[in-house]
């Protein structure tokens, strides 16, 4: 049974930054591509950030520039690396992957 579970989340000011990070049990993630979603209040969830069993990376166009995705095949985890981060990035993250979702990680930008 795979399992995916995210950390790092929390509450920080705008500009600051945060890593998550997703790790995955189970099955290793060497051959999948691995994603991060986020979902704010009211809103639908999106896809923040993807990771191919190749290294290729794509991202949400709001987050170009400020986040970064990263694999590690051998602990078995997906990184995302969030920095300048805005009021409008407050939403619960969650890992992808593997056909299994993780339970998701608050994070919330505030003044």
């Amino acid at each position: 049974q795979v399992q995916l579970v995210e950390s790092g989340g929390g509450l920080v000011q705008p500009g600051e930054s945060l890593r998550l990070s997703c790790a995955a049990s189970g099955r290793r993630i060497s051959i999948y591509a691995m994603h991060w979603y986020r979902q704010a209040p009211g809103k639908q969830r999106e896809l923040v950030a993807s990771i191919g069993n190749d290294g290729s990376t794509a991202y949400l166009d709001s987050v170009k520039g400020r986040f970064t995705i990263s694999r590690d095949n051998v602990k078995n985890t997906v990184d995302l690396q969030m920095n300048v981060l805005k009021p409008e990035d407050t939403a619960v993250y969650y890992c992808q992957g593997i056909r299994a979702w993780g339970q998701g990680t608050q994070v919330t930008v505030s003044s």
